[in-house]
């Protein structure tokens, strides 16, 4: 069975390795300041950050304030938006937290856990990535598909919720990677992780992975891997070259 202790010496290896396939790797969301990037991580759920990137530069070019947004249109805006799926809710979130935003925080997105957690349609996830992208206030792990995903099949959790997971992430990481590991999680992912058709031949990290649950080929057939993250070990490890 994998202690703590060395699941973080992997865990260590596998960040060192990831950072070296992905040494770019950043928010993949478009924006210019903490207002804007809120807007796009709400319209990001249940949504690639590649549409929600086509569809930031003309809202943007309409609502640059947050009393933009708490004054608009209901409907405009969710026309705008509306390529980005749930446009109703997501545009009704945005123009709440706007509001709350213009009216509490003078305009300014604020900068704290508690504050973020207040605004409609922001959790963790959201508030994670704002804080720490545009205020360098880390608190935890920004936990989206990707990160749920490919920490399961590392072994690093085996929550199902996002906010357990993070516990558990947070606990395996150094504070200065929490940021940075949801970045690497979704290039890995977008790369090599790609889960109907993940390329494990190919993958910088594949001897540190325990690859639970993962479906392999064998024969022709599927082939589930019903190893646990708890009683199984990666390759033995060695030295980082």
């Amino acid at each position: 069975m994998e202690s703590l202790p060395e699941r973080k010496v992997r865990a260590r290896k596998i960040v060192s390795l990831l950072k070296r396939a992905y040494p770019h790797a950043k928010c993949s969301l478009a924006h210019q300041s903490p207002l804007q990037l809120l807007v796009a991580t709400i319209l990001s759920a249940q949504c690639t950050d590649a549409r929600v990137n086509m569809v930031t530069p003309a809202l943007f070019a309409r609502y640059k304030t947050a009393r933009d947004y708490a004054n608009a249109d209901i409907h405009k805006l969710e026309v705008l938006v509306r390529s980005t799926g749930f446009y109703r809710n997501k545009a009704k979130n945005i123009r709440a937290a706007c509001c709350i935003i213009a009216q509490k925080h003078k305009g300014k997105v604020p900068c704290t856990m508690k504050e973020m957690l207040e605004l409609p349609g922001v959790a963790r996830k959201t508030a994670n990535i704002v804080l720490g992208n545009s205020y360098g206030v880390i608190e935890g792990v920004p936990v989206d598909t990707h990160a749920i995903k490919i920490s399961h099949l590392l072994g690093w959790s085996r929550e199902r919720q996002q906010e357990k997971i993070e516990r558990d992430l947070m606990a395996l990481l150094p504070r200065k990677d929490w940021l940075k590991i949801s970045d690497l999680f979704v290039h890995h992912g977008r790369a090599i992780c790609i889960a109907r058709r993940p390329k494990c031949g190919a993958c910088t990290v594949k001897k540190y992975c325990l690859r639970v649950g993962l479906k392999k080929r064998k024969n022709g057939a599927a082939e589930t891997v019903a190893r646990r993250a708890a009683g199984f070990r990666a390759q033995p490890e060695t030295a980082d070259t």
